[in-house]
């Protein structure tokens, strides 16, 4: 069967959203179809085990998650600064918290992974990838702070949205701000 990129990644957007709204146990290939509204047996014609869909949903949430090739751009070439970082750190933010589907479902394979290898397994993976993306990144573009200093931006940024996703502790401060603060207090000056 020819495979449609188009339907594999509404499938993987259908996945996302049984996983936002029932958790990794209410994941299955019929709840996807179901979603997606889709006949039975579709989502298995696209990820045949869940392996499979677990593989093909971290890859969605990655696509669906990365910076625009417009912000990115608009801020190539711009001298370093923790500024700079600023406004990316707050694009990071921005992105999971409008994602906030994709973001529960990106936390809930993470809890999952504390219970089932398999799922650590691909979770990590993605997660070890997509770190030290950011480090070649943030090396390339010149800004400030190593490895060390990206992996506490990941730890806090985690803490922040789990903290909005869940009811703020201090629901008047500005997302803004509490990014700026991050930034000043992780990073070199």
């Amino acid at each position: 069967m020819a495979r449609n990129d188009e339907r594999r990644r509404a499938l993987a957007d259908a996945g996302l959203t049984v996983l936002a709204t029932a958790g990794a146990r209410g994941l299955t290939h019929r709840a996807v179809d179901r979603e997606a509204g889709v006949p039975q047996g579709t989502t298995t014609n696209y990820f045949r085990n869940r392996a499979a869909l677990l593989h093909g949903l971290v890859e969605r949430i990655g696509e669906r998650l990365a910076p625009s090739d417009e912000f990115i751009a608009e801020r190539a070439g711009r001298p370093p600064s923790q500024r700079l970082f600023a406004e990316y750190l707050r694009n990071i933010v921005e992105r999971l918290l409008a994602n906030r589907d994709v973001t529960i479902a990106l936390i809930e394979l993470r809890l999952e992974g504390i219970r089932r290898p398999e799922v650590a397994e691909i979770i990590g993976t993605r997660r070890r990838t997509g770190f030290a993306g950011d480090v070649a990144f943030n090396e390339q573009a010149g800004l400030p702070g190593s490895a060390r200093e990206i992996a506490l931006f990941h730890f806090a940024v985690d803490g922040l949205i789990l903290d909005q996703l869940t009811g703020p502790l201090l629901p008047d401060e500005r997302i803004d701000d509490i990014v700026d603060a991050l930034v000043k207090g992780l990073l070199p000056a």
